[in-house]
């Protein structure tokens, strides 16, 4: 299992200070979240463009607000920019956000997205779309970039649907606020026998979790809940606690010594994640100290 770093940041010019960091740190990958901030493949692509060697990806794009082709443009463009070192991770985000903040309909989200990947996986693919379906029509070329190949597409997957459809179609899952035992019991079962079923590779399973080397647990656990908050009440992240038997994010949370830490890193390989995505979190010597398990865990 590789281990990755989260990045995070109100400026590009900060992730490319994490990226260059998370580099000369010896990690091989890093994941930036799109939220509400800058957009993330764009600050990626420039990061990619800045710092030789790391692979970095989407944790993850909202497919609502973009036009798939539109997407599928931007995700080459960064493809190319970085030199094949970029893969892209989207999402359906949630309803409040499609519906409250966007204003766009969030009505039949598996229909949305089994025909948004029919569009963007042919023209990353291929270069080329024809489709006709009920909430997209296009029929659009793609021109290629120089760099060969295209980048893979993971799919936020949680639910027994958008799981069967990242195996079926899409190159894996990336998790966030989900737990060994809900990846063991839930998604690696479902992810795995759709991919084997559609004949594909084996998917990637990425997870990410808050982690923490500290010596107070309880505290940590407590810092835990407060930071990440807002993901212990939207229904896809609660649906996933819940799954775990876990009363909020600081439940799922990482934290301890440092054997404590890496025995429950390595539990997340157990269960079947393939890349560890550690969104560290703390002051300043615990996220030093946090990095310097994480690479040592990495280099093991």
């Amino acid at each position: 299992m590789k281990i990755s770093l989260s990045l995070g940041g109100s400026s590009v010019d900060d992730i490319v200070a994490q990226t260059e960091k998370a580099a000369a740190d010896g990690f091989g990958s890093a994941w930036l979240a799109n939220i509400f901030g800058i957009d993330a493949i764009t600050a990626l692509a420039i990061a990619g463009r800045a710092v030789p060697g790391i692979h970095l990806g989407t944790a993850v794009t909202p497919t609502y607000p973009r036009h798939p082709h539109a997407m599928a443009q931007q995700a080459m463009t960064a493809w190319d920019a970085t030199g094949g070192r970029f893969t892209l991770g989207i999402g359906l985000s949630h309803q409040i956000v499609i519906e409250s903040m966007f204003g766009l309909s969030f009505d039949k989200p598996a229909v949305h997205m089994r025909e948004y990947l029919a569009v963007l996986l042919p023209l990353l693919r291929d270069g080329n779309v024809k489709f006709e379906g009920e909430q997209y029509r296009v029929n659009a070329p793609l021109e290629r970039p120089a760099t060969a190949g295209s980048p893979p597409v993971l799919l936020a997957a949680m639910a027994p649907v958008m799981l069967r459809l990242a195996g079926e179609v899409a190159d894996g899952t990336i998790l966030w606020m989900t737990g060994p035992k809900t990846v063991a019991d839930h998604v690696a079962p479902r992810i795995n026998k759709a991919a084997s079923d559609a004949g594909r590779p084996a998917p990637q399973v990425v997870a990410a979790l808050p982690v923490a080397v500290v010596a107070d647990v309880h505290a940590a656990r407590e810092q835990a809940n407060t930071t990440f908050a807002i993901y212990g009440g939207l229904p896809s992240y609660r649906a996933m606690l819940d799954k775990e038997g876990a009363t909020g994010p600081g439940d799922v949370a990482i934290v301890g010594d440092e054997a404590t830490v890496e025995a429950g890193i390595r539990g997340m390989a157990d269960a079947g994640v393939t890349e560890f995505n550690a969104a560290c979190f703390g002051d300043a010597d615990t996220v030093r100290r946090t990095t310097e398990l994480l690479r040592a865990v990495d280099a093991g």
